[in-house]
């Protein structure tokens, strides 16, 4: 059976379609793994000292919690693109934006993650696509939300 025919004056290197996420995958379950390890090892510690009491096992859990509670804040970043704009949400923010605030998306060498230019003069970091542990995916994420914002924003994009 042939390939479904592209829509009329649509770019097949246009972005992909609607909707899209795009969060740090690798990043995220290193993180949550080593938070999840971390809280099983600290409440068994606590469990296996005999010589504690209940308050003093308590805190050994608690701080466990605190630990996964911090690791899931920093697993949290993500970038959702959809026909109504981008939501960008970040360790403790979310941002709504229209494609035509999007004025340029940018991954340049030694970024922590993409920077997104906005029509007000401003620059947003947008988390969710970073290059720390897949640095090959951050940058094919980076182009298809640059395609995107080029698609259904007010003009071209560039790096």
């Amino acid at each position: 059976m042939p390939a479904p025919a592209p829509e009329p004056g649509a770019d097949p290197g246009s972005g992909p379609e609607l909707p899209v996420t795009f969060r740090p995958a690798r990043t995220r379950i290193v993180l949550l793994s080593v938070g999840v390890a971390i809280l099983a090892t600290l409440t068994t510690v606590a469990m296996m000292l005999e010589s504690l009491g209940a308050g003093e096992r308590a805190s050994f859990v608690l701080t466990g919690l605190l630990f996964l509670g911090v690791l899931a804040l920093l697993s949290r970043p993500k970038v959702v693109a959809e026909e109504s704009g981008v939501t960008v949400v970040n360790l403790t923010t979310v941002r709504h934006l229209e494609w035509a605030e999007i004025i340029k998306v940018n991954l340049r060498p030694g970024d922590p993650w993409v920077l997104l230019d906005l029509a007000d003069g401003t620059t947003l970091p947008a988390m969710g696509i970073q290059p720390g542990i897949a640095r090959q995916q951050a940058i094919r994420d980076a182009k298809a939300l640059r395609a995107l914002a080029e698609r259904h924003g007010t003009g071209p994009s560039s790096s």
